[in-house]
Order: structure tokens, then sequence, then C-alpha cells
């Protein structure tokens, strides 16, 4: 069935897949507004839901009650350099962020590949760069204001900790998160190399690869036999970017380049894995010098769905191997690359899909436009068998039944979720689906 165009009301995701039509919108610019918007939807029997850049690839955000806009909530708003602390509010977009603390000699410890997402986004969906030592974005976090359903403004911190425990990544189930304290380092620069090795090696020698650079990620193609790798390393060295033509061509084969690919390769599926090997081919190695958040942050125009899975460390490569098996045994049609990445344990988060381990974050995508479940649906058996726990900012197919078992905190989580949300104001059909009516029970 031909989807719809949106009318002038409607809301739309970034990957332009997911829509809803609000029956209130607003853009408040003070906390005081929010509270008054909040206590008056939750009278009425509306529900409410917090929009960002609308980053997340599924229907989190889609509400027929009041959709909440913080982009007016913004900007770095007191910077304590000594102690390593900055506020921000939460409608702050990263790239934004990350100009601002540069000014101050400060930056984020990591940070994921795109920064177009708003901090309460990131944070909430537990958002991630790469870096064994170093854990998703929501573990940076200090603290955090809060504005309930009935208006009341709450500040979570270490003396409430099993509440910031649970709203550092909340999915917005717990209440309006309107600014965020965040731990930061001094601004430091990253030597960034990127080439292409044979797969094969790369599985291989994964465990000296993770834990022989800061940053490391790779991405490998289906349908070929070569992976992209990227190793990033703090470095003293002098700042040496790279010559704004080589930039340019590099970008212009990251997405115009491979846009066309993609876009050939959904007219025509049976060509995708010759287009696979002619992209690799085009894979150049480069090195530079610069400052971290200019080395993390990718530009992406190209637009996509994505499924995300957090698996143990130690199983990343069967994994890998199992998703490339069955791509081959059922002819999927698979244009874009897995991308794979690595963070610490994190015991900071209750519904952090890297609880107390070390975690490989394993990432599929489908182009617009093509079908993706059949895909997703395989990719998701094989990281359910590995104990796998997925994104909550990308697609997944499950729900609470086969969710529960998977967080040890669990139940933590949803006594904070009945204790601050008791009505189920910021809930809706994505949340009443992946974490269960609020203080229901779930039958694991």
């Amino acid at each position: 069935m031909k989807k719809k165009a949106p009318t002038a009301g409607t809301w739309v995701n970034w990957a332009g897949d997911e829509s809803c039509t609000p029956g209130r919108a607003l853009q408040p610019r003070s906390v005081d507004e929010v509270a008054a918007a909040t206590k008056r939807a939750t009278a009425e029997g509306r529900t409410v839901r917090v929009v960002g850049a609308g980053h997340s690839f599924n229907d989190q955000v889609c509400t027929d009650g009041l959709l909440l806009n913080l982009d007016r909530m913004s900007g770095l708003r007191h910077v304590d350099a000594e102690a390593g602390l900055v506020t921000v509010g939460a409608g702050t977009r990263l790239s934004d962020l990350n100009l601002q603390l540069a000014r101050h000699g400060l930056a984020l410890p990591n940070l994921g590949d795109i920064d177009r997402q708003s901090v309460a986004g990131a944070m909430s969906t537990g958002t991630h760069g790469t870096g064994r030592r170093l854990g998703n974005l929501a573990t940076q976090i200090e603290s955090l204001d809060l504005v309930l359903a009935d208006g009341t403004r709450l500040t979570c911190t270490e003396a409430e900790d099993e509440i910031l425990r649970a709203a550092r990544v909340s999915l917005g189930a717990l209440g309006v998160i309107t600014s965020y304290t965040l731990r930061v380092v001094p601004a430091f620069a990253l030597r960034a190399e990127t080439r292409t090795m044979p797969l094969a090696r790369t599985l291989e020698g994964l465990d000296d690869l993770v834990d022989g650079n800061d940053h490391f990620e790779f991405f490998l193609f289906p349908h070929t036999d070569a992976a992209l790798v990227k190793l990033n390393n703090r470095t003293d060295e002098p700042i040496r970017p790279p010559r704004e033509l080589a930039k340019a061509v590099a970008e212009f084969a990251e997405n115009s380049v491979f846009d066309a690919a993609c876009r050939a390769g959904r007219r025509f599926p049976s060509q995708i894995s010759r287009l696979n090997r002619a992209v690799t081919r085009l894979m150049a190695p480069s090195s530079h010098v610069d400052q971290s958040h200019r080395v993390f942050a990718s530009k992406r125009s190209v637009r996509f769905t994505e499924m995300e899975w957090a698996v143990p460390r130690a199983a990343c490569a069967e994994v890998l191997r199992e998703i490339l098996r069955v791509i081959d045994r059922d002819r999927l049609d698979v244009g874009f690359p897995i991308e794979v990445r690595f963070v610490a344990g994190d015991e900071l988060s209750h519904l952090s899909p890297a609880y107390g381990r070390e975690t490989a974050y394993l990432a599929v995508h489908m182009y617009r436009g093509m079908p993706w479940e059949r895909y997703f649906r395989s990719v998701q058996e094989i990281a359910l068998a590995f104990d796998g726990r997925p994104h909550w900012g990308k697609r997944h197919l499950m729900t609470a039944e086969g969710l529960a078992d998977r967080y040890p905190e669990w139940d933590r989580f949803q006594a904070v979720r009945s204790r601050l949300d008791p009505q189920g104001t910021f809930t809706n059909a994505h949340l009443r689906r992946v974490l269960g009516p609020v203080g229901g029970s779930v039958t694991c």
C-alpha cells in the first residue's frame, strides 16, 4: 500500500518512515512552560511524548496526545572546568554542544558516529560510540532535571540513586528531562586511520584490534570479503586535518556515490553483490589528526532504516559469521554494510543494553524504500540466540515479555516508572509494546 503524504501537522522522523499527528504540539522555552503543559495534558487525560532530532528509527516518539519539542531549551548553561562538569539543556544538539565545549577547552570523552541527535534523545536511548574502556553516552550523566506528570520538578542526583539509574536510559517513560549535568574531559586530539582489511583477518585478530586501540570499529560489506576498519587513538601530535579536497572527495564517495549505488541496488536487487564489491574497491586508506569531535562524527545524508543489537563482546565474531551465512543462504539483498563497535560494561543504567558486560554492538541497515523486515527478523533471531539486547533507538521486533529477562534490573526500572508516572502519562503504543503497561506484570 502506498504511504500517504504527511500533512502540515504531521511529525516525521529523520528516516522518513515513522510519523504521527499529535493532538497538540508545543515548543516550550522554560521549565515552567514544560511543567504547565505537562500538568494540563495529564489533567485532560492526554499522553505526553518528547521529540528531539527525530533520529530514532522506531515509533517511540509517536503520539496523538501532546508532543513537546525542546529545541528552545538548549545550550550550555554552566561550566565547571576544574570539576569536569557542565550543565546543558536537554534539547541541545550534540553537534552544537561539541562546539561550545571546544571553546572552553573541553570535550565529551566519547561520541557516536553522527552528532545530529539532541542530548536527551541520545542519552535516553542508550546511544554509544566505540572504545572498550568507555561506556555509552548515558554513563557521562552526573545528574538530570525531570518534570513529572503533575508538573512537579525533580533533580535526580546520586542522593536519589535509584531514580537516576532508571532515568539515564529511560526512553522518555519517566517524565520530561529538561537538562543534564555531564562529566566532560579536557579537549583532546585523535589520530584517525582508515583502511581496508580482509574480513577473515579482521575477525581472527578482533581482540588485538579492540584492545590495541582507544576507539576501534569496522564496517563489513555483505557479499564481499572486505572490512573497512577505523582506528582512532589519542595523540599529542599537531592537528593535521584532512585537506579540503580530500575531505570533499571522501564525503562525496560516502554519500553521493554510495547513495547512487543504493538506488541502483533498490532498482536491480540482483546486482547488489556486484555493487558492494565495486564500492569496496573505491575505499582508499586515509590518516589525519584532528579534534576528537571532528573525528568521531561523520556526515550522513543517505537515508536508511536501522536495527542494532548489543551482544557479549566474546560472541561478536561468531554472531557476524552467522549473519553472513544467513544472508548467503536466504539470498538476502543487503546493500548496506554492517557496522560493528565496542563499549565497556555499564552498571549505571538499569536499561542499558551493555549492562553488566563488555559489549559489541552490531548495526544492520536497509536503504530507504527497500523491504527490511525479513533481514532484520533473521538478524534478531541470531542476536537473541547469543543473549542479545536491542538498541532502544533502533528498530526491533521484541515485546516486553521477551525483553524483561534480558535486563537484570528490569523490575527496579519498572518500580521507578510506576512511582514517577503511575497514570502512564508518558506512554504510547511503542512503550506499551516494549516496556508493558505501567504497574503491569510481565510473564517471562
